[in-house]
């Protein structure tokens, strides 16, 4: 091998181990943010769950904490590249908090012990499945048109069984969230991985960075509460 040839070689190394670290770096502020999400909007509901006991639940003013978060996350969603990195992150803590207040009814409906499991058994599912789709060299891409259908079948099936009241159809949707947003959990986190650009500036990193943490906290709430109405101990 010539010296140009080593030389380059050399170069090629160095640039795919920063990319690395770069990249490490960058998945870790993203699961840092969504672990951070996810633990304030467990504080949130205990702590609203031990302040307003069931009067919340039973009060008009739970439809604008269940109204609130879909507000602010279409918000976000939509305003990210303008917003900064700072207004952003504060943004998303305050959806998180309020999805928190809207999910302290949770404790009125199942025992503690069960939110419990239930939690523990999806963060070790979501870890799970977050891993496979950052080593995999399977494309998952194809997955992601058949995931949103489901999707949208999933909120279609929820508002018929809102007038429907069935056991049966509301077991099949959690069975299919179930399977869903893990699939999504896998998928969202190989689209992150790709989407990573080294040359990006710190604000647009960061923008990124938090877009990705609110998709993956999405997957862990919802397939929590998939989880939840499959497994969970009503009270």
């Amino acid at each position: 091998m010539s010296k140009y040839d080593e030389n380059f070689a050399a170069l090629r190394a160095d640039d795919t181990l920063a990319i690395d670290t770069g990249l490490r770096s960058y998945m870790l502020r993203i699961y840092n943010h969504m672990m951070a999400g996810v633990a304030l909007t467990a504080l949130a509901a205990w702590l609203t769950y031990l302040v307003t006991g069931p009067a919340l639940l039973q009060s008009p003013l739970m439809w604008v904490f269940v109204l609130a978060p879909l507000v602010l996350v279409f918000f976000i969603s939509a305003r990210i590249n303008s917003l900064s990195v700072t207004t952003a992150r504060w943004l998303f803590f305050a959806y998180a908090a309020l999805v928190g207040v809207s999910l302290s009814t949770l404790f009125h409906i199942y025992t503690n012990s069960s939110i419990t499991r239930v939690f523990f058994i999806t963060a070790a599912t979501f870890g799970a499945l977050s891993l496979f789709g950052y080593t995999t060299r399977r494309d998952l891409s194809a997955l992601g048109t058949f995931l949103f259908m489901g999707l949208i079948g999933i909120i279609i099936a929820s508002l018929v069984n809102l007038f429907l009241r069935s056991t049966a159809l509301d077991w099949l949707v959690s069975v299919v969230g179930a399977g869903v947003f893990a699939g999504l959990t896998a998928y969202d986190t190989q689209r992150i991985k790709a989407l990573y650009d080294s040359r990006d500036d710190e604000t647009s990193m960061g923008r990124k960075a938090l877009i990705a943490a609110l998709s993956l906290y999405l997957n862990f709430i919802n397939l929590f509460m998939m989880l939840l109405r499959l497994a969970g101990n009503r009270r």
